[in-house]
């Protein structure tokens, strides 16, 4: 019988370096006989240089990348086109089988318009297991980007983090944060195993956890207030297995007194 499922979120950064990816990849195939693996990854690099070969303009607010419709083709083709095919053909090489999918896919996740001001970008909910789970029940390995669409079809843009943290929560799954870091560090740089939303605000008012590490930080506490469990930051360089076993990376525990539910 199988464990509960493992949901590993991954930045684009990964597939600008192959070496990582392809570790990353052998390491999921050592688990996923034993638990399910799903793959939610991002694009931004990608996108970024896209945009800026196309000279389109670049906009974010509140950390949000501001998408009109017109640009959709393009992130929709570099997000569940060139990226999420990439990750799928390093997949095989490792030995998987891999299913490339987007959020819209099986109505796995339903998407609602943010606000006006961002376009097209969305905020996903969770909805219909049953297509990663007949996946998953064959020991194939689904891998989604970030790519949804409201009711009406209109494609939407999802901040990865938020797409990961509600196939997790669709899944029930365990949630794993990678990207090119170990975890959370001290201010001594030795990494620091477990984390609650106390510590993390007093690292922070400290300055010990600034800039790209507290965006990591908000985000993972967000995941796992939702999840209502808690969420692993970790190095897409270690072992999977390793992660699992609390080896390596950050556990960022849940915050309590909270009741999970969906991502506002």
């Amino acid at each position: 019988m199988k464990l509960s499922p493992i949901v590993i979120k991954v930045g684009g950064a990964l597939l600008e370096d192959k070496a990582a990816a392809t570790h990353l990849l052998d390491s999921v195939k050592q688990v996923i006989e034993l638990r399910p693996v799903v793959i939610v990854h991002g694009g931004g690099p990608l996108v970024e240089s896209l945009m800026q070969s196309l000279n389109l303009p670049s906009k974010k607010i509140d950390g949000l990348r501001v998408t009109p419709d017109e640009h959709m083709p393009y992130i929709c083709g570099t997000l569940a086109g060139s990226a999420n095919k990439s990750l799928c053909g390093l997949a095989i090489k490792s030995g998987l089988t891999p299913v490339g999918l987007s959020l819209l896919d099986g109505n796995m996740v339903h998407c609602a318009p943010l606000a006006e001001k961002y376009g097209a970008v969305g905020v996903p909910s969770a909805n219909d297991a049953t297509l990663l789970n007949l996946l998953t029940a064959q020991s194939m390995l689904p891998v989604v980007s970030s790519i949804g669409a409201n009711a009406t079809g209109r494609l939407l843009n999802i901040n990865a983090d938020q797409a990961a943290t509600v196939v997790a929560q669709l899944l029930d799954a365990d949630l794993l944060l990678l990207s090119n870091v170990p975890g959370v560090l001290d201010a001594h740089k030795q990494l620091i195993s477990t984390l609650d939303e106390e510590a993390i605000a007093s690292l922070v008012k400290a300055g010990v956890i600034t800039d790209g590490m507290q965006v990591k930080t908000d985000a993972a506490l967000l995941a796992a207030s939702t999840l209502g469990r808690a969420v692993t930051i970790a190095s897409w360089e270690a072992n999977i297995a390793d992660i699992l076993n609390q080896q390596t990376g950050t556990r960022i525990e849940a915050p309590t007194g909270r009741i999970a539910g969906e991502l506002e």
